[in-house]
């Protein structure tokens, strides 16, 4: 099929509305409408086959993924997504893989209260580009660079699950299915933290999400905020399904195995209270996992000793 049949037969017609969205996909450009007294907040990320997921995984989460990576970094920022477009490379027009990536893509963009206002399809490796827009009230946004000394450091949810449900769960037959069957979920469909996120606005110190690793990604945080950190791996929540997979290796994986999309941010101590409360209405655990110190450098201690964290963090280049 041609580039304007696949446009208007799997994405032009399937996105929501806003009233915001005052010209959307079918134009040379988007227009939009940001009201008075908000800042704009935009991310984009791409995601590669070979790269960023091993071929063959179903087209549904692809979907999902692309827009979900950047939808984590919007939670990042304490920021409320509004609008994203989509640059989409394929190898071939196929109607069945396209039915179900938008399937993927549409079902998490509307959960999410965000709509597609256009992008470009092109013939090429598989890959797809998505640049999502949001809303904060000026100077809200939570960055990585406001970290203080005595801060609380914590973390959403289950670090080390993604990453073993790309390297692990298909390849041990002696796992339970349903073991398996849970941590590939978390691989193919992460959970970009948004509600979290935008709780933690009023909260957070400084904030990111975990994409790279916990132990690299907590280094970036504490680098743009010129602090340090010292950090129990004791307090790590690992789930029972990522013990069960990984073994004696499970810290490792929490530390270093990257796409988990969960959020580390730093507290004050006197928000620890009101964030125990507001968290008691989510649907994932938070943990407090360290301390930010003034020493710079990132220092993890397991049952009294130092851990050396191996350096097996996925780099690009």
């Amino acid at each position: 099929m041609d580039e304007r049949t696949l446009i208007s037969r799997y994405f032009a017609g399937r996105h929501g509305s806003r009233k915001d969205v005052v010209l959307g996909i079918g134009d040379d450009a988007a227009v939009l409408r940001l009201e008075p007294g908000w800042d704009l907040v935009v991310a984009t990320d791409s995601i590669a086959a070979g790269t960023h997921f091993p071929a063959g995984i179903p087209a549904r989460a692809i979907g999902h993924r692309c827009l979900a990576v950047n939808l984590s970094d919007l939670a990042a920022m304490a920021a409320e997504p509004l609008w994203f477009s989509l640059a989409l490379s394929l190898p071939a027009a196929e109607p069945p893989w396209l039915e179900e990536f938008a399937a993927g893509l549409f079902a998490l963009a509307d959960r999410s209260g965000v709509v597609l206002i256009g992008g470009d399809t092109v013939r090429g490796p598989l890959s797809a580009t998505v640049t999502v827009q949001g809303r904060v009230r000026p100077g809200a946004a939570v960055t990585r660079s406001g970290a203080h000394a005595g801060d609380g450091i914590w973390v959403t949810g289950n670090p080390g699950d993604a990453v073993a449900g790309r390297l692990l769960a298909d390849d041990a037959a002696q796992i339970p299915a349903t073991v398996r069957d849970r941590l590939r979920q978390r691989f193919l469909f992460p959970e970009p933290r948004l509600r979290e996120g935008l709780a933690l606005g009023a909260l957070a110190t400084a904030m990111l999400d975990v994409s790279d690793g916990l132990d690299d990604d907590i280094g970036k945080l504490m680098l743009a905020s010129g602090q340090g950190a010292e950090l129990d791996a004791g307090l790590l929540p690992l789930s029972a399904e990522l013990r069960a997979a990984a073994g004696d290796r499970a810290i490792e994986h929490a530390l270093t195995g990257g796409d988990d999309y969960e959020l580390c941010f730093t507290l004050p101590a006197p928000a620890e209270a009101r964030l125990r409360a507001v968290a008691a209405e989510w649907a994932v655990p938070v943990t407090r996992i360290g301390t930010v110190v003034a020493e710079p450098g990132v220092r993890w201690r397991y049952q009294g000793r130092a851990l050396q964290v191996p350096d097996t963090t996925f780099r690009h280049f």
